[in-house]
């Protein structure tokens, strides 16, 4: 059985390494979704985020900021949060499919493709960064 499954998650940490969390790939309504749990909370993005945002990397070259953020307060421009709830991404919005619990999308897809050897992904206390591998 191979990781990032329902059966065998993948175990991660937030870029920070402040929290742990679990995450897998798994399907609804014949949708490929990523779903990621932290604590008690289920947070649900469309799968396609993790090839998405590694082309929009491999295109910007650079690090470039996380900027994670609730749903619920502004991304600041020119992170990979902004560009994961923008209508200028490849799905014209939200990865996030959970309304509510559509944020933090530059907090916990920057560790899954870090896990996959997409990206690398700094763990500073704050203000961290990423970039494709």
């Amino acid at each position: 059985m191979s990781a990032g499954t329902k059966q065998k998650p993948w175990k991660l940490k937030t870029p920070p390494l402040s929290s742990d969390f679990i995450a897998y790939k798994d399907e609804k309504d014949g949708k490929e979704i990523l779903v990621v749990t932290v604590g008690a909370t289920t947070l649900h993005y469309d799968y396609r985020c993790i090839n998405d945002l590694y082309e929009l990397l491999k295109q910007h070259g650079e690090w470039m900021e996380l900027g994670s953020a609730d749903e619920q307060k502004p991304a600041r421009e020119g992170t990979v949060e902004a560009w994961g709830r923008s209508e200028s991404n490849p799905v014209g919005g939200w990865y996030g499919l959970k309304k509510g619990l559509r944020g933090r999308f530059g907090m916990y897809i920057p560790p899954v493709m870090e896990e996959l050897g997409l990206a690398e992904v700094e763990h500073n206390a704050r203000n961290n960064r990423m970039r494709a591998k």
